[in-house]
């Protein structure tokens, strides 16, 4: 293969955990929190009782700090590129840390051990070297990417069968 010819993609996909609640969402929620337990503390600094006041207001920052940490965690990804020459999974971790990992695509084997059950697992095996990707996705995306992965696979050994 030339240096100058274009390396043609098999299978590209980006897996990212889901986050079913948007930034704009998560912005009214904590208004709407804020509000609830202002005027719960309120009430309770009026009947003299002032310290559940200051609680109230750690309780508001908890839930935003534990929301937080949830998006932060939702940054990490990974993806998974097959191309004419390698099979490579990019594991990005949520503070941007990637890990790389390459595969023959001839010798790489797909499996999904208890599909659809929660606690299913996707991996791909190669050479005694075993990667379990998608830990984040749920049993019916892991099922989906299994598949289409594979059909991508079966594509790009057919295509270097002789006729």
């Amino acid at each position: 293969m030339s240096d100058d010819a274009p390396i043609r993609c098999h299978f590209d996909a980006r897996l990212m955990p889901h986050r079913s609640l948007s930034r704009r969402g998560f912005h009214l929620l904590m208004a709407s929190v804020t509000v609830a337990f202002a005027l719960i503390g309120l009430s309770f600094w009026s009947l003299g009782a002032w310290p559940v006041a200051g609680f109230c207001g750690l309780e508001v920052l908890l839930i935003w700090g534990a929301f937080e940490l949830n998006y932060r965690s939702g940054k990490a990804h990974e993806t998974v590129r097959l191309d004419q020459e390698n099979l490579v999974v990019t594991h990005v971790d949520a503070r941007g840390r990637a890990t790389v990992w390459r595969f023959e695509p001839a010798w790489v084997r797909v499996s999904l051990d208890r599909p659809g059950e929660e606690d299913s697992t996707l991996s791909l095996a190669s050479h005694g070297r075993r990667l379990v990707i998608g830990a984040f996705l749920t049993p019916g995306e892991r099922t989906e990417v299994a598949d289409a992965l594979g059909d991508a696979l079966r594509r790009w050994r057919n295509a270097l069968a002789p006729l």
